[in-house]
């Protein structure tokens, strides 16, 4: 007699996803993706990118071209994907993403940000069912540390699914190249 499989002995595919416009994409965002691969030994990292943040103006360059940039600033990392989902989701919310990607249940996905999105991270679409799906990765940025740790986020989440990682290596934003 053949029994059928049990998928929840099936160990899952670690992942980790970074969102956000990526206008640009910087060696910042490659670091942080290396770091994340190796500490939490993640198969892939996908770099979503969308077309616009709700919580910022519009973005400079156009989606075609920054999706060309970040494959560019990635070069030979294989193991981060350079991916526009919102076409075949329907959405730029975070948490559709989440549930079109872990629709087979068969990844353990780790959402990596910036410190400086954990401070407004409560404002997100469904940011409770974010944490409930997914581990949050919160890599610290100068200047941020102190506030995201006394974040409506940060006090209001069950630590074992946020893990906040010292990070010193790069010091840059999209905002601040923007500038130059």
């Amino acid at each position: 007699m053949v029994k059928p499989e049990n998928n929840l002995n099936q160990k899952k595919t670690k992942i980790g996803i970074l969102g956000g416009t990526f206008d640009p994409a910087h060696k910042g965002h490659l670091e942080i993706s290396k770091q994340a691969k190796k500490i939490l030994e993640l198969k892939n990292i996908i770099w979503a990118i969308t077309k616009q943040n709700p919580f910022k103006n519009t973005s400079k360059t156009d989606l075609k071209n920054r999706i060309k940039f970040a494959k560019k600033i990635i070069g030979k990392n294989n193991f981060i994907k350079v991916k526009f989902y919102e076409e075949k989701v329907l959405s730029n919310k975070t948490i559709d993403l989440i549930n079109y990607l872990n629709k087979d249940k068969k990844f353990e996905i780790y959402f990596i940000m910036g410190a400086d999105n954990l401070i407004n991270f409560h404002k997100w679409y469904k940011w409770k069912s974010i944490i409930k799906k997914c581990n949050l990765l919160v890599f610290d940025r100068q200047g941020y540390k102190a506030k995201s740790l006394k974040s409506v986020t940060y006090n209001g989440v069950n630590k074992n699914r946020l893990s906040f990682i010292n990070f010193k290596k790069v010091n840059i934003s999209s905002s601040q190249l923007r500038k130059i």
